[in-house]
């Protein structure tokens, strides 16, 4: 830089005056309305037909499981160590369903009820006993049913046979997805631990 430039640059700003120092960081809040992709989402959401008892497998169609069988089901972006949890007990049941003495009908009724009620209540984890129909005409003809028709549910995450004090393969354990509400929820809480000044 030559004398010159030192002097044009000196000429140039020298009515400048310096800022003043602001936050390191800004915070800015999102409300659920700015979040990306929500408006979307809720649009598609409501547009998605919701599910009814109708689209749960009728009895004719239900794959037969023996009744000392675990069930096991998780899908996909549930992680390892939450389905582990699950299959051991370590969630609390804070709603459950006795399908005893109930007939195929009446208990495809239920499950499909009581797993929307749950996501309704914001319930994340549920027990089902259906029992192991043994020594029946058609031996674990409720487990076999839940186990097809809890696969069928939008709303169910994973599911699991209990553990022994729970009623064993006996009863499920079932796991179920956020309601709408509650993710919006945990999204504000989390986003407003973010913004946090540190």
């Amino acid at each position: 830089m030559t004398d010159d430039d030192t002097k044009f640059f000196h000429e140039e700003m020298g009515d400048v005056k310096p800022l003043k120092k602001t936050a390191d960081r800004a915070h800015l809040k999102k409300t659920v309305e700015q979040i990306p992709g929500l408006a979307i989402r809720r649009r598609d959401a409501q547009q998605v037909p919701p599910q009814n008892c109708d689209s749960l497998s009728s009895e004719e169609f239900i794959p037969p499981v023996k009744p000392r069988d675990v069930l096991s089901f998780k899908r996909d972006g549930v992680q390892h160590g939450v389905f582990k949890n699950l299959r051991l007990g370590k969630y609390a049941s804070d709603s459950r369903l006795d399908l005893h003495r109930l007939t195929v009908v009446q208990a495809q009724q239920q499950v499909f009820q009581f797993i929307r009620d749950c996501i309704k209540h914001d319930i994340r984890c549920a027990l089902i006993t259906h029992g192991r129909g043994e020594n029946r005409e058609k031996p674990a003809l409720l487990k076999s049913c839940t186990n097809q028709w809890l696969q069928q549910l939008d709303g169910v995450l994973a599911f699991h046979s209990a553990q022994p004090q729970h009623g064993g393969t006996g009863s499920t354990y079932v796991l179920l997805r956020k309601s709408v509400k509650k993710s919006e929820e945990n999204w504000e809480r989390h986003q407003k631990g973010k913004n946090r000044p540190r």
